[in-house]
């Protein structure tokens, strides 16, 4: 059989460069069960921001743009992890002033569950006027 090769810079030349230099990170869905095979949610996730590109032309500033970037990633963390995006934002800002600085990543959307079923948190949120909107009950 005679043996085929391809010019580095060509189109096909480029990809199998990039196949072999990356081969670890492709391949390591094969070494843990929990990791996806494709990027379909993240591919999702993506779309939204395409989606919003020509609203987001008018943020104002480039701070702006990064405090809407913020936004949509916390937004698109509760999704993922399952939780009410707008309960969860309420919450957190009600207990944000307060809460200990050591103790924030707890506030994340991937702790969040976690952290409602401290009595600290339940007892901080139940003490607040603005809790009282909305708020589903507790899971037990």
């Amino acid at each position: 059989m005679e043996e085929l090769t391809a010019l580095p810079k060509s189109p096909i030349g480029q990809a199998i460069g990039y196949a072999r230099n990356q081969w670890v990170p492709l391949t390591r869905f094969l070494d843990d069960g929990r990791l996806r095979l494709d990027n379909n949610q993240s591919e999702l996730e993506l779309r939204r921001e395409a989606v919003g590109r020509k609203n987001w032309l008018f943020v104002g500033s480039d701070e702006g743009a990064e405090w809407n970037a913020i936004a949509v990633s916390l937004i698109a963390s509760c999704e993922l992890h399952g939780i009410e995006p707008w309960a969860y934002l309420r919450d957190v800002l009600i207990l944000l002033p307060d809460w200990p600085r050591d103790r924030v990543l707890e506030l994340s959307p991937k702790y969040w569950k976690q952290t409602l079923e401290q009595t600290d948190a339940r007892e901080r949120l139940d003490r607040s006027l603005w809790s009282r909107v909305q708020r589903p009950p507790a899971s037990t």
